[in-house]
């Protein structure tokens, strides 16, 4: 991806080198459960987070920024400020008005609207206070324990994680909470699915854009790609114990990530991703 000496937004809220205290913050002691529910890609998070507050951050003299974490805050702010014009276009598009979500970089652990978290969750969307959360730490695990590297991937990651922004700005983030309060935890995973694969599509349908203003390079799509199909529920399940539960997928195959990341960058508008009206995914 062409990102080098391009503007990045303005919408970065650094948290890196503040402390958080108290309790409720989710680490390992949930061990497997994280792994598989929101390791990556923003699965439910009040949910997971939700009811964890009361935890306080404080400002720590002990974070120096390295050159690499520099340098990938930088790429990080490009590819936010990319899909801040992207979607304002295609809302615009719409008779709608797109609102740009807060990207926070934090090192470690985080407070957010939807409680307190750790690294160990990756990457999330919290429609409660509008906010993207990543530990930039992630990005390497991406491509060590993923097996997902390159530019792309990491992009990808971002863009999934705004395409649950905007989700939240269009309601369907509202209309999938309304469904579980009436549906068994097997049935209500059956959506949850269909949420996340439009996420994916939506983040197909942000490069289908950054294609057209020829800023990407060769396999980068192949990249990002690679990267959903490494995040998908069977193989995370299968590295993790073995075998796969369909029905406690969260967020979809590898194989129904990937397709539906490619139909958004097939299509690049937002009308194709109507994933839960799809007879199959």
């Amino acid at each position: 991806m062409q990102w080098r000496g391009r503007e990045g937004s303005g919408n970065i809220e650094d948290r890196r080198g503040m402390s958080t205290g108290g309790k409720g913050i989710i680490g390992g002691g949930l061990g497997l459960v994280i792994v598989l529910i929101i390791t990556l890609l923003g699965g439910n998070t009040e949910d997971l987070l939700g009811g964890l507050q009361g935890n306080s951050q404080q400002q720590s003299s002990s974070y120096t920024e390295s050159a690499q974490d520099k340098e990938m805050k930088e790429f990080v702010s490009v590819v936010l400020a990319d899909t801040e014009k992207v979607w304002a276009e295609e809302f615009r598009k719409e008779g709608l008005t797109y609102t740009n979500p807060k990207l926070v970089l934090y090192m470690n652990q985080v407070q957010s609207a939807c409680g307190s978290a750790s690294s160990s969750v990756g990457p999330f969307y919290c429609p409660g206070d509008g906010k993207l959360y990543i530990d930039l730490s992630f990005f390497q695990e991406l491509k060590d324990k993923y097996k997902a590297p390159g530019d792309f991937a990491i992009a990808y990651v971002i863009a999934h994680e705004v395409g649950h922004h905007v989700q939240t700005l269009l309601g369907t983030t509202d209309k999938l909470d309304a469904l579980r309060q009436n549906l068994s935890e097997r049935d209500y995973n059956t959506y949850q699915v269909r949420f996340e694969l439009q996420a994916d599509y939506l983040a197909g349908v942000w490069a289908n854009h950054e294609q057209q203003m020829n800023l990407l390079e060769m396999g980068d799509v192949e990249e990002a790609l690679g990267a959903a199909s490494a995040v998908g529920d069977d193989r995370l399940q299968k590295q993790a114990q073995g075998y796969v539960v369909p029905e406690t997928f969260t967020h979809g195959t590898s194989q129904q990530r990937a397709n539906w990341f490619k139909k958004g960058y097939s299509t690049g508008t937002i009308e194709g991703g109507d994933t839960f009206s799809a007879s199959s995914l």
